[in-house]
């Protein structure tokens, strides 16, 4: 489980996430929506330890994300696309997290192979990747250690249709199998194709903590909910 517990960030004068509390938990792809500028982004680097709470607590699967020995079997992340190195071929960037975090090598043909960059573009170096193969590496390396949580910041930006679907189906078996799956969007249409339950910030607080349908309950669509709910 994923949870939130009083988090709260400043920076400063400014206050980016204001004693935010929910929970993410197994068997649901969630999503995680809110404007720019309401702490999405801050609340997830908090999850992986990326930006140290200045009150309340981010924990995942009950510990602080800095505590996992080995964190890529336990949490795969991605919140920006080119992560790996210009220089560096896109097998080499998998064999070395692989090799940090006690996985078999085996894992990184698989994973390859799942995110369709098999063959001539496992060979490509950073620099040569499109958006879209940049993208899949990044979503390759949060699925290396087939970890039972799974924590994505926009991850359809710069796929094709076709690798849309393929990430909408591969989180909704992930969530069947009993897996924990958040996914940070601004894309309304495929998180009401995706998603089942939601979270929802304004202004680093807590705006709504439901089901997709219950959220949308009255409304002409899950944008027109969600621009109710973030008014004002």
């Amino acid at each position: 489980m994923i949870l939130a517990e009083q988090l709260s960030k400043r920076y400063g004068r400014t206050v980016a996430v204001d004693g935010l509390s929910f929970a993410v938990r197994p068997g649901h792809v969630t999503g995680f929506l809110g404007p720019n500028g309401s702490g999405k982004s801050t609340t997830m680097r908090m999850f992986l330890g990326l930006d140290r709470p200045s009150a309340g607590r981010a924990l995942i699967g009950g510990r602080r994300y800095d505590s996992l020995r080995h964190p890529l079997r336990e949490v795969g992340a991605l919140l920006e696309g080119r992560c790996a190195h210009p220089g560096r071929r896109a097998a080499h960037h998998l064999l070395y997290l692989a090799r940090s975090n006690g996985i078999p090598a085996r894992r990184v043909d698989e994973v390859l192979a799942l995110a369709g960059l098999d063959g001539a573009a496992a060979r490509r170096r950073g620099r040569g990747l499109s958006l879209g193969m940049a993208q899949r590496l990044g979503i390759a390396a949060a699925l290396l250690g087939d970890p039972p949580v799974l924590l994505l910041d926009e991850p359809v930006n710069g796929l094709d249709p076709e690798g849309v679907h393929w990430l909408r189906a591969l989180l909704r078996r992930y969530a069947a199998e009993g897996r924990t799956v958040l996914v940070s969007s601004h894309l309304m249409a495929e998180t009401a194709l995706t998603a089942d339950r939601l979270v929802v910030i304004a202004r680093g607080r807590l705006v709504a903590d439901s089901t997709v349908d219950d959220f949308v309950a009255g409304a002409p669509s899950l944008e027109d909910a969600f621009l109710r709910a973030v008014a004002g």
